[in-house]
């Protein structure tokens, strides 16, 4: 009889997808509305295009420099924590085997078989530490690429999603139609954008939908109604 190998599928891009959930969500809704709220003050395509443009290009350096020191903080944060454990494990040994043996029995095993795991697992440090930054501080170790891949990753998604919302008004010379298309257009790639990250997070996609284009038109109609009543 053949072998079955059994082949598991797991979605393995959680940090990507966040970031790129981070960059395009802002990025299609912070243009939108500044272009929104620069059509309620200016008739001139010309001058909310250069603003829009401008928006962009300082929003995706902004959003990029957040994602890159929050992974270098993430990194800097697991080496102090794993430099603490291997400190532990040389001066309080019989502490930490302790919590490993505390965790293993949270999973259901035995006192005296968990007090045996731990024991063998003392005399390797590496796997020690390991295991204590996984289950007693639930750490993993950072990509060391995370810090740039992140930044690059989010300003892309930002100055993507920004275009959108902009390129209406690039083509036509009218501010008002201009936003009438940029809506059209904005709130379609809002609801498609809340749909496919509605069903990568494991949400109803209809409803993370409806939320993203509601938080985009809300956001638009704000900056416009403002500008108009300063105007």
């Amino acid at each position: 009889m053949a072998r079955t190998f059994h082949t598991e599928k797991h979605f393995t891009s959680g940090n990507f997808v966040r970031d790129v959930v981070i960059g395009m969500s802002d990025g299609l809704t912070v243009p939108f509305a500044l272009a929104a709220g620069l059509s309620g003050a200016v008739a001139n395509t010309r001058l909310i295009v250069v603003g829009g443009l401008a928006e962009i290009a300082a929003g995706s350096i902004a959003m990029g420099l957040g994602g890159y020191l929050a992974g270098r903080g993430d990194a800097e944060h697991y080496e102090q924590e794993k430099a603490r454990e291997y400190r532990e494990i040389k001066e309080i040994p019989e502490e930490e085997k302790a919590e490993v043996s505390r965790v293993f029995q949270e999973y259901g095993l035995p006192a005296q078989e968990s007090i045996r795991v731990a024991e063998a697992l003392s005399h390797r440090p590496d796997a020690w530490v390991d295991f204590m930054m996984r289950f007693e501080l639930g750490l993993e170790e950072p990509d060391p690429k995370r810090a740039v891949t992140s930044a690059g990753t989010i300003a892309a998604a930002y100055v993507a999603g920004g275009l959108i919302p902009l390129s209406p008004y690039v083509i036509l010379a009218s501010a008002t139609r201009g936003l009438i298309f940029s809506a059209i257009v904005t709130l379609a790639a809002l609801g498609i954008f809340g749909f496919i990250k509605g069903r990568f997070t494991g949400s109803n996609g209809f409803r993370s939908a409806l939320q993203t284009i509601a938080i985009g038109g809300v956001a638009a109609a704000a900056a416009f109604l403002i500008a108009k009543w300063i105007a």
